[in-house]
C-alpha cells in the first residue's frame, strides 16, 4: 500500500559533519649521539676548529731534520696539496730546512716562496699565519739573496703579501705579519730593500701606505750618510714630507722618524747643522713642505 505524502512537510537534510582540521606536529629533533653504541644512531665525532689543529711553533723551538734530505724530496708535494693542514705542515718542514739546511732548500726557495705568497691570502687563518711564520724564517736564513735577479719578482709578491696582512683587522695575523717585516729589515740591506718599499707608500690602500713607511722609517734608521745619498737623500725627504699629510698616524710618525734619522746623519757639527739643513730642505721641497720639515727638527 502506497503512502501518500505529508502535506506542507519540511524536507529534512542532515547535516554534514565539519572536517578536522590536520595539525603537521614537527618530529623531535635527535641530538647528537657523542660516544655511545646504538645499532639505530650512527655516532657522530665531536666538532673540533681548524685552529685546535695547529701548533705555531717559535722560530727557536725548530729543530734541524735527521735526514733532511728525505725531508726536500716530498716537501713541493706536501705545500701543493689540497689539505691544507698538509700545507700547514709543510710549511713548517720548509722552515726547519730554511733555518738548518738552507743549501738544500735553495733549489726550491722560489717555489716554496709562491706557495707561502699564495697561502697568505688563503682565508683560514691558520694557514695563513703560518705561512706568514714561513716567510720571516726565510728572510732570516736567506737575506739579501731573495733580492737578487733570478728571485726578486718573487720577493715582490711575498713583499705586497705581507703589507696586506700587516693591514688587516685580525690581529693576531696583523701583529704576526708586523714582526716579519721587521725581521726582513733586520736581515737585509736596508738600501736594497728601500727600492722595494718605496713603490708602496704611494698605494691606494691608506694602510699598506702606512706600514711601508713604517717599513721604510726602519731602514732608514740603519743607514748612514753614505747610504743615504746612495739612495738619494731629496728623496727620502721628499717622501718624509708626503707621508706628513697621510691620514693615518703611523705613517706621519714614520714620516717624522724618517726625517731626523736624515737630519742626523747629515752633519755633524751642531753648529751648521740647523742652517745646512733650512737650506737643503728649501732646495728640494715646496715652501710649504719645507717649512714642515725644518719645523720637525727645530722643536
Amino acid at each position: 500500500m502506497a503512502l501518500r505524502p505529508i502535506d506542507n512537510a519540511l524536507p529534512i537534510t542532515a547535516e554534514r559533519p565539519k572536517k578536522q582540521a590536520k595539525i603537521s606536529v614537527p618530529p623531535p629533533k635527535e641530538k647528537p649521539n657523542f660516544g655511545v653504541n646504538d645499532e639505530n644512531n650512527v655516532p657522530m665525532p665531536p666538532p673540533i676548529t681548524a685552529d685546535s689543529s695547529i701548533d705555531y711553533i717559535p722560530s727557536e723551538n725548530l729543530k734541524p731534520f735527521p735526514d733532511p734530505d728525505l725531508k726536500i724530496q716530498g716537501l713541493v708535494g706536501g705545500l701543493e696539496s689540497k689539505d691544507w693542514l698538509k700545507v700547514c705542515e709543510s710549511l713548517n718542514d720548509a722552515r726547519q730546512l730554511a733555518l738548518f739546511h738552507s743549501d738544500i732548500l735553495l733549489p726550491d726557495l722560489e717555489k716554496v716562496m709562491m706557495v707561502i705568497a699564495k697561502a697568505m691570502k688563503n682565508p683560514r687563518s691558520a694557514l695563513c699565519k703560518t705561512s706568514i711564520m714561513a716567510s720571516s724564517d726565510i728572510f732570516k736564513a736567506f737575506g739579501e739573496k731573495l733580492l737578487e735577479p733570478g728571485i726578486s719578482n718573487v720577493f715582490d709578491n711575498l713583499l705586497l703579501q705581507l703589507l696586506l696582512k700587516a693591514s688587516q683587522d685580525k690581529k693576531f695575523v696583523c701583529e704576526e705579519a708586523d714582526r716579519t717585516l721587521k725581521t726582513m729589515v733586520e736581515s737585509m740591506s736596508p738600501l736594497l730593500l728601500l727600492h722595494k718599499l718605496r713603490a708602496y707608500v704611494g698605494h691606494f690602500n691608506l694602510r699598506v701606505r702606512a706600514k711601508a713607511a713604517v717599513s721604510i722609517s726602519n731602514c732608514v734608521s740603519k743607514m748612514d750618510l753614505e747610504g743615504m745619498k746612495e739612495f738619494g737623500l731629496a728623496e727620502l725627504i721628499q717622501t718624509a714630507a708626503n707621508l706628513l699629510n697621510d691620514k693615518l698616524p703611523e705613517a706621519r710618525e714614520a714620516a717624522r722618524s724618517i726625517v731626523i734619522s736624515s737630519y742626523e746623519a747629515l752633519v755633524e757639527n751642531e753648529e751648521e747643522k740647523q742652517e745646512y739643513w733650512q737650506s737643503f730642505c728649501q732646495s728640494n721641497l715646496p715652501a710649504i713642505h719645507a717649512q714642515a720639515i725644518v719645523k720637525i727638527v727645530s722643536s
